[in-house]
């Protein structure tokens, strides 16, 4: 068996489904392993970069492992964006990547990355964007490296790992002997108990005194499939439930304690409830840069802040936790729950403001399409399980703000690591994973134009995500950054195709919308079409999204900025 025949073979063994790479020669063997396997699915792009965003999308919302592939020097190194992003937003994923002869190493062979004679260092640049990286040095080592690459991937906060595979090893007479299968031994992060009463007993004696607390839940409750026992959480303990872009969903957003997203471009319902607060249980979220409003030094002031979180490195960023639970968020509030039980008796039904944004007024500035009225659009038509996806732009805060979850369905945006295009891409995967759940991507026209070409892999492998450009033909967010900091902008706009005309040029469907009624005719024909859809819809550029530099409101906000300009002046 030959090097990469047993890599595909190791990959069978622990489940993986799909591979999604580049063409190549020293992916080659690669390329012909996968074509023989029975059980993977591979997906060539027209972009390696595509395919890491697409292994991304597989790893989102499953157990399984992401895989992207790529030939040796600028095929792998275009894998880094989407090894990135895996790294920064949890995702489990292999790449394997090729590697120049080591025969001729130091003499500048073709695609050579060895760090050696003005040559890139590959090793390093995989190093520094995953959890760790191989260079396989024999052939007898493929189990073994590929056993502990897998096990690094999904141990403690999953992420990616990469494999480089010297071209040399590929050659014929290189075998790979005593085969054996790939075993996945990955210990469960579970809860120290002694902790967990601690925390309970602070969270019992708040409630006994009647200080507030609020639950705050991001991401990696959705991934632990927290769901179940989060509102059972709040149900117990009737406190309000505020979760980040990325929690959205994790019980119904029209459930009576659920009070919205706790953003910088987040509903005012939920900065309330976190500023009336006196106790903040994080579970799950990273406190990143928009979640705490530029990591604003007063967040918790005069707050008990008690973090539960699944790595012991978002304990010591950017805000200093008075309690701690190192664990998985599923068993972890669980345990908390169950604790609380022999705590806390009857607690009243509580009495939690009701988010702002269905009746937020929307004002129509010109004919085009209101962006925000888009946003409700997608949200009142999404089906079932549907999966939402927002690429990184202006029209995330609108899909944020306006579009309400219900419990089933999932939401996410560009992580902090942010590229754009990465979910326009990285939304196949999301379909390969999950074929009988509707994939909708929310875009921008910019983020599409980047990489929209991958539409032809869609029509290709017959993987129907339906694409909604929010088209301006503008970079709104970057504008809106110049007018607030320079007072003037530049070099934001720009000119598009047809979208839709270009989507059917592809055996794709496409359609040009000017209208809410248009959009929502287009919307309902893509959801039943069961076919790749692009719908362009043209939006007024005279719209900005519910926005806000402090969680006490827009007022105060602007206010903050306007005093802050003036002291710099």
């Amino acid at each position: 068996m030959r090097v990469y025949e047993a890599i595909v073979k190791g990959l069978e063994d622990i489940g993986v489904e799909a591979a999604f790479g580049g063409a190549g020669e020293n992916a080659a063997g690669l390329m012909l392993a996968l074509e023989d396997s029975r059980q993977i699915r591979p997906i060539i792009t027209r972009h390696e970069q595509a395919a890491a965003f697409m292994a991304c999308g597989y790893a989102m919302y499953t157990d399984k492992l992401g895989v992207c592939f790529a030939t040796a020097g600028p095929g792998a190194f275009n894998l880094f964006s989407g090894l990135a992003v895996a790294l920064s937003d949890s995702y489990p994923v292999l790449a394997i990547s090729g590697y120049a002869n080591r025969k001729w190493q130091g003499w500048g062979s073709l695609n050579e990355t060895s760090g050696l004679s003005r040559t890139p260092d590959s090793q390093a640049m995989f190093a520094a964007t995953t959890k760790k990286s191989f260079l396989l040095e024999n052939a007898a080592d493929t189990w073994n490296v590929l056993e502990e690459a897998v096990n690094i991937a999904f141990e403690g906060r999953p992420g990616p790992v990469h494999i480089h595979v010297p071209g040399d090893l590929t050659e014929r007479g290189i075998d790979v002997e005593e085969e054996r299968r790939i075993r996945l031994a990955v210990p469960s992060v579970l809860p120290d108990q002694a902790r967990v009463e601690e925390i309970a007993s602070v969270l019992a004696e708040a409630l006994a005194n009647g200080r507030r607390v609020v639950a705050l839940v991001g991401f990696g409750a959705i991934r632990s499939g927290a769901g179940a026992e989060i509102r059972r959480l709040i149900e117990r303990l009737q406190i309000p439930l505020l979760t980040t872009l990325d929690g959205k969903g994790i019980v119904s957003e029209g459930h009576p304690l659920s009070v919205g997203v706790f953003a910088d471009s987040g509903h005012a319902s939920a900065w309330k409830a976190f500023r009336e607060a006196d106790v903040v249980l994080c579970i799950g979220n990273s406190l990143n840069q928009h979640a705490t409003f530029n990591y604003r030094r007063d967040l918790f002031n005069g707050k008990t802040l008690i973090y539960v979180n699944i790595s012991e490195i978002e304990f010591h960023k950017a805000y200093k936790p008075h309690h701690t639970l190192l664990s998985d968020a599923r068993p972890a509030v669980a345990a908390l729950v169950d604790a609380l039980e022999k705590r806390v008796g009857e607690v009243a039904p509580a009495v939690v403001d009701g988010r702002d944004y269905e009746a937020r007024n929307i004002v129509h500035l010109t004919g085009k399409i209101h962006p925000g009225e888009l946003a409700q659009a997608i949200g009142r038509m999404l089906p079932e399980r549907a999966i939402l996806l927002a690429d990184a732009g202006a029209h995330l805060a609108w899909l944020g703000y306006y579009v309400e979850l219900e419990e089933g369905q999932n939401f996410r945006k560009a992580g902090s690591f942010g590229p754009m295009a990465g979910h326009v891409n990285g939304a196949l995967g999301v379909k390969v994973a999950h074929p009988d759940r509707t994939v909708v991507v929310g875009c921008g026209d910019g983020c599409y134009s980047l990489s929209g070409f991958e539409l032809m892999t869609a029509v290709e492998h017959d993987l129907p995500v339906i694409w909604v450009i929010f088209d301006d033909e503008e970079f709104k967010l970057i504008k809106l950054y110049q007018l607030s900091e320079y007072m003037e902008s530049g070099l934001v706009e720009f000119q598009n195709p047809d979208f839709a005309a270009y989507a059917r040029a592809c055996g794709a469907d496409g359609y040009r919308v000017e209208t809410l009624e248009e959009f929502e005719a287009a919307f309902r024909n893509a959801l039943g079409s069961g076919r790749p859809t692009i719908i362009d819809a043209r939006i007024t550029r005279w719209a900005v999204p519910h926005y806000s530099p402090s969680p006490d409101g827009v007022i105060a906000g602007l206010v903050e900025t306007i005093e802050k300009r003036l002291r710099c002046d």
